[in-house]
C-alpha cells in the first residue's frame, strides 16, 4: 500500500487540473437531467481516459526526447510547431473559463450583491500577477504542483463523499415526476469531453519526465494513471449521483444555470451554508485548473519550438506567463462587454476540430514506432483503447465543427425572452466548457 501511494504523482496533477468548475456543474447537470443513466458515460469516459494517459506517461517514461521533440525528428519541426500552436491557443483562450469561475467562487463570499466590474478586474489581475509571481519564484515547481493537488483532490473527495452519504441516508423529499420534455444531450456529451481530456492526457509525458521516470517505472506510471484518473471518475460519479438524487425528477425543477443553484447539493450536509462551502470549491477548482492549465499549453508551444520542455527552464515559463495574461484578457473583456469574444471562442473551438484529434494521434503514432521493444514496448491493450479514444474525440470535434458552422451561418435575427436568452447563454457555457477546454474543466 505504501508502494502505491508513492507512486501516485504525475497523474494526480491530471486529474486535479480536469476536475475543474466545467466538470463540476457538467456533471451536476447530467445528473438533474439523466440521472443514473449517466453512470456508463462516466464509465466509459474514466477508460478511455486512462488508457490515454497511461499510453502518455509510458511515452514520456521511455523515449529519451520529449514528445514534441521525438515528433519533429520524425515528422519535422512544423507538425511539432503546429501541435504546440494549437493546444497553446487553445489553452490561452479558454483560461479565460478559469478567470470567470474565479470570479463566481468569490462573489458569493461577499454578499448578494455583485461585484463591479473595476472590482472583478482587480480581482483577476492580483491573483494573475500572484500566480505568475509563485511560477518564477518557486525553486521545485512540479514537487511543489504535485502536493497542493494530492491536497486539493482530498479534500474534493472528503467534501463530496460525505456529502453524497448523507444524501443517500435520507429519504427524498418529494415524488418524482417523469418529465415530458425532449432531454437535452448537450451536457451528457459535454461530460465525456470534460472527463476525457486529450490535452490533459497529452501533457502526462512531460510531467513522467519532470517525476524523473524512465523504463523501469513503467509500473509505477500505470498504476498512478489508475489511481488518479479513477479517482477523478469517482468524484464525478458522486457529483452526478447527488445530483440525481436532490434535482431529478423534482416536481419543481432548478435550472441549475449558476453557482448558487448547484450549492443546494451541499444543503443537507452543511445547512444554509451550502452555498458558501460550494462556492469554496468551485474557488478551489479553478485555482487548481488555473496555472497548469497553462502550463500544459506553455510548456508544448516551448517544446514545439525546440525551446525546452522542463518547468527548470525560462522559455516554458515564460509562455505560461503568456497564456495565464491571454486567458486573463479574454476574461476581463468578457466581463466588459457581453458577446465580445464570440470571435476568439469561434477561433478556439475551430482549432479543436483540429487540434484535439492531432494529439490524440501523435500518442498513438509514437506509441506503436517499432523501436520500442522490451521494457520500452507498449501494451497493445492501451493502444486499443487509445485509438477507440481517437474516435471519440474526432465524433467530438465533428461537433465543435458543427457548432462553429451555426455561429458563422445564423438564422435570422428574431426577438427572444429573458428566459430564452438565459438558456441560450447556459448552452454557450456548456458547450465552452465541454469541447473547447483542454480540462475539460
Amino acid at each position: 500500500m505504501k508502494n502505491i501511494f508513492k507512486s501516485i504523482g504525475p497523474a494526480i496533477i491530471v486529474a486535479a487540473v480536469v476536475l475543474g468548475p466545467g466538470s463540476i456543474l457538467t456533471s451536476s447537470k447530467v445528473g438533474a437531467t439523466f440521472g443514473i443513466m449517466g453512470l456508463p458515460v462516466i464509465f466509459g469516459a474514466t477508460v478511455l481516459m486512462i488508457a490515454m494517459v497511461s499510453l502518455s506517461a509510458r511515452l514520456g517514461a521511455v523515449y529519451e526526447g520529449s514528445l514534441c521533440d521525438e515528433l519533429a525528428s520524425r515528422l519535422g519541426r512544423p507538425v511539432a510547431i503546429l501541435i504546440g500552436l494549437t493546444l497553446f491557443t487553445l489553452v490561452a483562450f479558454f483560461q479565460s473559463s478559469n478567470n470567470i469561475a474565479l470570479i463566481g467562487g468569490i462573489e458569493p463570499l461577499f454578499g448578494d450583491t455583485p461585484l463591479g466590474f473595476k472590482a472583478r478586474c482587480a480581482v483577476l489581475v492580483l491573483a494573475n500577477l500572484s500566480i505568475i509571481a509563485v511560477l518564477y519564484l518557486l525553486r521545485d515547481l512540479y514537487s511543489s504542483v504535485e502536493n497542493m493537488m494530492k491536497l486539493l483532490m482530498a479534500m474534493m473527495t472528503i467534501s463530496f463523499l460525505l456529502n453524497f452519504l448523507v444524501i443517500f441516508t435520507k429519504p427524498r423529499a418529494y415524488e418524482p415526476v417523469p418529465s415530458t420534455e425532449a432531454l437535452d444531450w448537450l451536457p451528457l456529451l459535454g461530460m465525456i469531453g470534460t472527463t476525457f481530456s486529450v490535452g490533459g492526457a497529452f501533457y502526462q509525458a512531460y510531467l513522467a519526465k519532470e517525476k524523473g521516470w524512465g523504463p523501469d517505472d513503467a509500473r509505477a506510471a500505470f498504476t498512478d494513471s489508475i489511481f488518479s484518473i479513477s479517482l477523478l471518475g469517482c468524484i464525478t460519479a458522486m457529483i452526478l449521483l447527488t445530483s440525481w438524487r436532490v434535482f431529478y425528477a423534482h416536481p419543481n425543477p432548478v435550472a441549475l444555470s449558476s453557482v448558487g443553484d448547484v450549492a443546494r447539493q451541499l444543503e443537507p450536509l452543511f445547512g444554509a451554508a451550502a452555498k458558501y462551502i460550494f462556492c469554496l470549491g468551485i474557488l478551489a477548482g479553478a485555482l487548481s485548473s488555473f496555472l497548469v492549465n497553462a502550463m500544459i499549453g506553455g510548456t508544448v508551444m516551448s517544446d514545439s519550438l525546440g525551446k525546452g520542455a522542463s518547468l527548470k527552464d525560462k522559455w516554458p515559463l515564460h509562455m505560461t506567463a503568456t497564456a495565464l495574461l491571454v486567458g486573463m484578457s479574454v476574461a476581463i473583456a468578457s466581463l466588459a462587454k457581453e458577446g465580445s469574444t464570440v470571435n476568439l471562442i469561434t477561433i478556439a473551438q475551430a482549432l479543436t476540430v483540429l487540434g484535439i484529434p492531432a494529439l490524440a494521434a501523435a500518442l498513438i503514432y509514437l506509441g506503436t514506432r517499432k523501436e520500442l521493444q522490451g521494457n520500452r514496448s507498449i501494451p497493445k491493450g492501451i493502444i486499443i483503447v487509445a485509438i477507440i479514444g481517437f474516435f471519440v474525440s474526432c465524433v467530438l470535434a465533428a461537433m465543435t465543427a458543427n457548432k462553429v458552422y451555426d455561429k458563422l451561418n445564423p438564422p435570422p435575427k428574431e426577438e427572444k425572452s429573458a428566459m430564452v436568452i438565459e438558456a441560450d447563454h447556459l448552452q454557450s457555457y456548456l458547450h465552452f466548457e465541454a469541447f473547447g477546454s483542454i480540462r475539460l474543466s
